[in-house]
């Protein structure tokens, strides 16, 4: 079991460990060079000569060079070596703060982030190089994150309101019944059957969507023409209900991914097809097709005229292309957003276009199942 990190020991900061390593590789090329100097003239300058004086005897005529020159060289090289230290250090911390001034504003913006500001960017200006990558990341990381959190938010305060309302409805049916207890029990039974059974579909729906926001899905074969299928004879009696003609057709479409979570998106797609249609005379084609490295699942239905950008906003949770008007199959506004999410987690793409004659074209497109390798 993973434990906490407890409070560690301070240390050296980064600037002062970098201007460390700017000054003493400074100091060991300073000292390289004279240990140079010095070994050259070792080499060139012999270590005595005669001086020509008439004045000195020859025995006194003897100077001894290289002593001289050592007096001469330590106190200069260590001056030199001295300036060199200070250049470096001083050097050294000017470098090292100009290098890791963005580091200093990635860090500052991080703090914030852990303080919940979200809003913050850090847009570290400048040419591309490994700094300007990292703040580039931190900032679309930040975008994602504000925006995951800003839909959680609005997901949430849109839940309670629409688990708020069965609950209410129930509540004043029953005071109703508390006070008039001479009502039609049967009557007051329905509807609260009708508003329960609602609510369980509500509190489902929640939880599928909540299962296919986590990408928690198994990998197996699946085949998106059967599952069509299956979907289009579970909803049958609904279409003959409402007058609505099913049409099914297309190539064998295998890919990979949950048999469950792929059915809901397929019975989501063709219930809204269904019951988002004519009042009477209305059609719904499904279909699957096989495209290079991947399969498409479409849904077209006839219907009222639609915006694009009403058809853009169809996907968002709670959103409901009548309106939000609640009918005996209207829903619960999360079906498209539902299959947005089935088809995320499975590496796919959902895409919503008007139909020029009336309705809405739903297209999913998954990753096509790889071919088997015989021997």
């Amino acid at each position: 079991m993973d434990r906490a990190p407890g409070p560690r020991a301070p240390g050296l900061s980064v600037r002062l460990k970098l201007t460390l390593s700017y000054a003493g590789f400074l100091m060991l090329a300073g000292v390289l060079l004279l240990a140079a100097v010095w070994a050259f003239l070792l080499r060139y300058v012999p270590d005595r000569a005669m001086l020509i004086n008439p004045d000195v005897r020859p025995a006194d005529g003897v100077f001894p060079i290289r002593s001289a020159l050592l007096e001469v060289f330590a106190p200069r090289a260590a001056a030199v070596l001295a300036f060199l230290l200070v250049f470096g250090l001083l050097g050294g911390w000017i470098l090292a703060g100009r290098m890791l001034a963005p580091l200093t504003r990635i860090t500052a913006a991080a703090g914030l982030v852990a303080h919940g500001s979200l809003s913050h960017r850090i847009r570290l200006p400048g040419r591309e190089d490994e700094f300007r990558e990292l703040a580039d990341a931190f900032d679309a990381m930040l975008e994602r994150l504000e925006a995951h959190v800003a839909e959680q938010q609005r997901f949430a305060a849109n839940a309670s309101h629409e688990l708020r309302t069965p609950l209410a409805i129930s509540k004043a049916l029953l005071e109703v019944a508390r006070t008039d207890p001479p009502a039609d029990t049967g009557e007051l039974v329905e509807r609260l059957h009708a508003v329960n059974a609602r609510a369980i579909d509500l509190t489902e729906a929640l939880l599928l969507l909540g299962r296919a926001d986590r990408r928690t899905v198994t990998h197996e074969p699946v085949d998106l023409s059967l599952l069509a299928e299956e979907a289009t004879e579970t909803l049958l009696p609904l279409a003959e209900k409402r007058g609505v003609t099913l049409e099914t057709g297309g190539d064998i479409a295998p890919t990979t991914g949950s048999p469950a979570l792929l059915l809901q998106l397929t019975t989501n797609l063709v219930h809204n097809a269904i019951v988002h249609n004519l009042p009477a005379g209305g059609a719904v084609w499904v279909t699957t097709a096989v495209r290079p490295g991947a399969v498409v699942l479409t849904v077209e239905n006839t219907g009222e005229r639609v915006a694009p950008e009403r058809v853009a906003s169809l996907t968002e949770r709670f959103r409901r292309g009548t309106d939000r008007v609640h009918t005996d199959h209207a829903g619960v506004g999360l079906g498209l957003a539902i299959v947005q999410s089935i088809a995320h987690a499975h590496d796919g793409t959902l895409t919503l276009a008007p139909r020029a004659a009336g309705g809405i074209r739903v297209a999913v497109e998954l990753p096509a199942r790889p071919a088997r390798r015989d021997g």
